[in-house]
């Protein structure tokens, strides 16, 4: 193969992988990945072991869309009989500490009544020791404080586990990111790296900064094998189209898809929540190649799937300064530290609380705070953004409720007016066990479930949150309806659905107070 300069195509993806599952939040944190592992992971696969054709039934019926099934062939079963036994062999820590948090609950549903718990440490399984607190909240409900920070330099985190999954995007929509490992396929290249080497900035640097064959090998330590011929099919000797800078003094605000966006003035660039398409081709989006050169903050609103998505965090990981994320509650398995999951993943990270202010050159962020869409879950990492730039105020509330508009009327009492509202309206989101079943030691009744949602504001509630913020523009996120991440969301709405009914009265609601408002598809460009 010859030393010509080369780059990389504009429409490869990178899916990172723990175990061969999509490494999110939920398979990275120590705590939450041991229940994942034990409580969901590894019963679907022996569920997939035992009736493949059930899940292939399940997997080709568009009303189980989202459902927890292996998108494997059957004839495949042995490969998934292979990855089961190898997780059970090199995995057994983190199934000892899922088992040992269920034991160790079970203690304290027992036998925590309010008093002291100093006689419990006793009790605790081997898996636990030196790695938790026992304690009770105000009402005297016994709990474990688990300290991360230490199981992040545990035996429950090894980086060992990750490895990455490359390919060309051709529009083709890849399995559910929940419910599928991934095998090795024909396209695709998987490298046993854990997520934070250096070698996949490396690679999408390449975008902008061609280098020869051999040293993209060196810095992926690929050989000159097939894992080479099936690199170089990721390269070309084009390189890609310049990104448009902002030089007018103006502002810009470039919506992505989903929850993305790209705000930048003539000196900054901030992209909020990435979730970008790499199907180049199919020119109705914005991809890799209209981002701007560099990103001075990636901003991250939740933990949710869908907003932190390592699929695009690591092809930009090269060009971002920094990743803003919210402070997390401390110590609760449902509510896990981003900044120590993206720092181990090779980030950059910056906590932030409510009303942190960042400045920057031309204008400021401010984080703000964030009601409900976690099921009612005790949950702290999560936060709301004000952007001031060039002259404008920008809300960017993601999956934000409005259950209670008072408090955005106190985030305007602190920051001032909105002029443009970006508002999530996923109003009848999925259940509590849907995202959250694998974290608990004890069945939850589907009764109560099903009241407990991942739902942002209705109709009503969107528009207490654009009067309360005085917002004079407002803008509905499209709510995965874009087909590029049905991977990551499962959505399938109809006209009738209930969410987009709600959308049409809030737009409506917007047009009779004199409000411009729109429901975002793909792509939208805001200049002033």
């Amino acid at each position: 193969m010859s030393d010509d300069l080369l780059h990389l195509k504009p429409n490869v993806r990178v899916q990172g992988l723990v175990d061969q599952f999509t490494a999110w939040l939920h398979t990275l944190a120590p705590v939450p990945a041991a229940m994942n592992l034990n409580h969901l992971q590894l019963p679907m696969l022996d569920s997939y072991i035992q009736q493949p054709g059930v899940h292939a039934a399940a997997v080709a019926n568009p009303r189980m869309k989202g459902g927890f099934f292996v998108d494997v062939a059957p004839g495949r079963v042995d490969e998934v009989r292979d990855l089961r036994d190898r997780i059970l062999r090199e995995e057994r820590p983190l199934i000892e500490l899922a088992e040992a948090v269920k034991q160790a609950e079970s203690v304290l549903r027992a036998q925590a009544s309010g008093y002291d718990l100093t006689p419990l440490y006793d009790q605790l399984p081997q898996a636990l020791r030196g790695l938790v607190e026992l304690v009770y909240d105000v009402n005297h409900a016994a709990g474990l404080r688990f300290l991360e920070p230490v199981l992040y330099r545990s035996e429950y985190h090894r980086p060992s586990r990750q490895s990455v999954d490359l390919s060309l995007d051709d529009g083709t929509e890849p399995p559910f990111i929940l419910s599928t490992p991934r095998l090795p396929a024909p396209g695709h290249l998987q490298l046993p790296i854990p997520l934070a080497h250096p070698g996949i900035d490396t690679l999408f640097a390449l975008r902008g900064k061609p280098l020869a064959f051999a040293e993209i090998r060196e810095a992926l330590e690929i050989g000159d094998d097939a894992s080479a011929r099936e690199l170089r099919s990721l390269l070309t000797e084009e390189p890609a189209p310049p990104p448009g800078a902002i030089t007018d003094g103006g502002g810009r605000v470039r919506y992505f898809g989903h929850a993305c966006l790209v705000l930048q003035n003539a000196t900054t660039a901030i992209v909020v929540d990435p979730l970008i398409s790499s199907h180049h081709a199919a020119g109705d989006r914005y991809t890799y190649t209209d981002l701007p050169e560099h990103l001075d903050y990636c901003l991250i609103t939740h933990g949710h799937q869908d907003h932190v998505v390592l699929e695009s965090l690591l092809q930009i990981r090269h060009r971002v300064g920094v990743v803003v994320v919210p402070r997390n509650g401390g110590g609760h398995r449902q509510d896990p530290s981003m900044r120590l999951c993206l720092a181990g993943a090779g980030f950059t990270v910056r906590e932030v609380d409510d009303y942190d202010e960042i400045p920057f050159d031309g204008g400021s962020i401010v984080a703000t705070p964030f009601l409900g869409e976690h099921c009612d879950l005790d949950i702290r990492g999560k936060s709301t953004y004000w952007i001031r730039l060039a002259g404008k105020t920008i809300f960017v509330g993601a999956d934000s409720s409005g259950l209670d508009s008072s408090y955005y009327r106190r985030i305007r009492e602190h920051v001032g007016p909105a002029d443009i509202a970006f508002i999530g309206m996923e109003c009848d989101g999925a259940p509590l066990t849907w995202l959250y079943s694998h974290l608990y030691t004890q069945p939850v009744p589907r009764k109560m479930a099903i009241t407990r949602k991942l739902s942002g504001s209705d109709a009503a509630q969107a528009l207490g949150i654009v009067r309360e913020l005085g917002a004079t523009e407002a803008y509905v996120y499209a709510m995965g309806q874009e087909e590029w991440l049905q991977h990551i969301m499962a959505t399938s709405y109809t006209p009738e659905s209930y969410q987009l009914q709600q959308v049409a009265v809030f737009l409506q609601g917007c047009r009779e107070r004199g409000i411009p408002a729109e429901h975002l598809l793909r792509r939208k460009e805001l200049r002033w």
